[in-house]
């Protein structure tokens, strides 16, 4: 199965409903780094991504983005290629 990485914060909306689109496209585990948690995750996070909010998320070595992002493919229909091609 694909590794999905997700750079989250505890009690984030958008990184919640992130993880339930993913469990509902059969994404059993993710790699979740709680940047309020971890000390440098967020500084690597900004690093990786050019990015300051959570989620960002990750399918193997590409960047898929935020949520919006992620919703985008799935509504676009794009995502399970995704899930698939990796």
């Amino acid at each position: 199965m694909i590794n999905v990485t997700m750079y989250g914060s505890q009690g984030c909306g958008y990184c919640q409903s992130a993880e339930r689109l993913l469990n509902r496209k059969g994404v059993a585990q993710i790699n979740k780094i709680l940047v309020d948690q971890v000390p440098g995750a967020r500084e690597t996070m900004i690093n990786k991504t050019g990015r300051r909010t959570v989620p960002q998320i990750y399918f193997g070595e590409l960047h898929l983005g935020g949520f919006d992002d992620l919703a985008a493919l799935e509504k676009a229909g794009k995502l399970d290629a995704l899930l698939v091609g990796l």
